[in-house]
């Protein structure tokens, strides 16, 4: 009896230890994690703002068009990403919009990654 409650005390707090030695693996896949879901969510705002942005420049005379691309464009857009965005509207007949946003570093504001995110997008010009 007294080998077995030996080995069982030998075993106390490995737990613990195991936990600790995990914790920086498990915040390192959360920040991870976090990351990603940024980079998706400033392409769907790219290509949301890209849509919107078309909309509206369809809509517009063709010499009020770039305004009111750029206008529709940065709407719906928060600070965080409206700040470095750049909107383009172009052509005639066929109106396309082009939207390069960044992607911020773990919270919105702060230090952008390198590479910008883009939306496209076209639609024929309205008939008056």
């Amino acid at each position: 009896m007294r080998v077995r409650s030996a080995l069982k005390d030998r075993d106390r707090g490995q737990v613990t230890i195991e936990f600790l030695g995990m914790t920086p693996t498990i915040i390192v896949t959360l920040v991870a994690l976090w990351q990603v879901v940024l980079v998706g969510y400033t392409f769907i705002l790219a290509g949301n703002a890209a849509d919107e942005a078309v909309r509206a420049a369809t809509a517009a005379e063709p010499g009020a068009r770039q305004a009111a691309c750029e206008a529709a464009g940065l709407k719906h857009l928060s600070d965080a990403w409206r700040g470095s965005a750049e909107v383009t509207c172009g052509g005639s007949g066929y109106v396309t919009s082009d939207i390069t946003l960044e992607v911020p570093i773990l919270f919105p504001g702060t230090l952008s990654v390198p590479f910008p995110v883009r939306g496209h997008a076209g639609a024929v010009e309205e008939a008056d």
